[in-house]
């Protein structure tokens, strides 16, 4: 339970500052907006504006200097390639691996110092170390597939704008420029990534290749197949382009609907994960004598990682229940 409360007010005492930093910030815009309109030294305030942008500037720049030097001397610790590079490019982040992890080591100390202060518990700062770094390691998980499924969102526009371009005469690294171009991220990101490589000197299919590697999309590859074969044997691309579009948005729209029927089950399986746990914080904050047995007997603890396990296996049996693949 001190875990518990550890991390709540880890959680809670980040967003406090979060908060002041942002109410500070408008109450210094505010006030520089008003002596700026009342006392009319337009050019005095804005040059006491850039100072301070060009202070938080060097602030910046100073702790992503030192974030790159800290991630060279991490890299050249590693013997073997950091798999971490990879998920870089996936998440389109300008950093390397060894850099992140930098990251991640330095939100898990600042997260070890706040538990360490509130419980003055080292057990607990270990436990918000580590929670820290796995915190850091789920965002970047949920932001790739977050941005896996806006690429396939995409992908049938992309389609048909490639299908069009064809038919108006363009070749097919033309019409990727065009996308590239015109089409918001991730699309024109991974597609400008793909012209990019090609201009370097790469073939189109290990460019392709690539980008289906980044985005691990099922329907991209077969486009990437689809393109593949038409260069060796020929054939009308925009109207292979154009089936396939009509197929992915399909496939869309049902997986769509799949989630709309499905989505009573996945929230069930939230509330009944959540449910145990804020019941037990509420019985321990409103009745601690009631709770003291579970907490401090070895049965009572036996009991809660039990429940724990069950939890997380009734969680998991859920989530397979209502993942239906389209």
């Amino acid at each position: 339970m001190r875990l518990v409360l550890a991390l709540a007010v880890t959680l809670l005492t980040f967003v406090l500052l979060m908060m002041l930093i942002r109410i500070k910030v408008r109450q210094h815009k505010d006030l520089v907006n008003r002596m700026e309109y009342f006392s009319g030294s337009a050019v005095r305030l804005r040059q006491q504006e850039l100072r301070g942008t060009r202070t938080a500037a060097v602030a910046k720049d100073r702790f992503r200097e030192f974030v790159r030097k800290a991630g060279l001397f991490v890299q050249r610790l590693q013997h073997r390639g950091n798999s971490m590079d990879f998920k870089m490019q996936q998440a389109d982040w300008p950093l390397l691996g060894s850099e992140f992890e930098v990251m991640l080591a330095i939100i898990g100390a600042i997260c070890a110092v706040i538990t360490l202060a509130a419980t003055f518990e080292p057990v607990f700062a270990v436990l918000a170390f580590a929670g820290g770094i796995l915190a850091g390691r789920l965002f970047l998980h949920i932001y790739i597939k977050r941005r896996q499924k806006a690429f396939a969102v995409q992908l049938g526009d992309m389609l048909t704008m490639v299908a069009n371009a064809l038919r108006a005469g363009f070749s097919f690294m033309q019409a990727f420029e065009l996308i590239a171009r015109e089409m918001d991220a991730p699309m024109g990101r991974e597609v400008q990534k793909v012209v990019s490589e090609v201009n370097f000197g790469a073939t189109l299919e290990t460019a392709l290749d690539n980008m289906q590697k980044r985005v691990a999309s099922s329907d991209f590859e077969l486009v990437v197949t689809a393109v593949l074969i038409q260069r060796q044997v020929g054939g009308n691309l925009a109207q292979i382009l154009d089936t396939i579009s009509e197929t992915i948005n399909e496939r869309i729209r049902m997986r769509r609907e799949v989630m709309a029927l499905t989505a009573q089950g996945r929230m069930s399986g939230i509330v009944l994960a959540l449910l145990p746990v804020a019941l037990g914080i509420f019985l321990n904050m409103v009745s601690p004598d009631y709770m003291r047995p579970l907490l401090e007997e070895p049965m009572g603890r036996m009991a809660i990682i039990g429940a724990v396990i069950l939890e997380i296996i009734g969680f998991v049996v859920i989530r397979k229940i209502v993942d239906i693949k389209v």
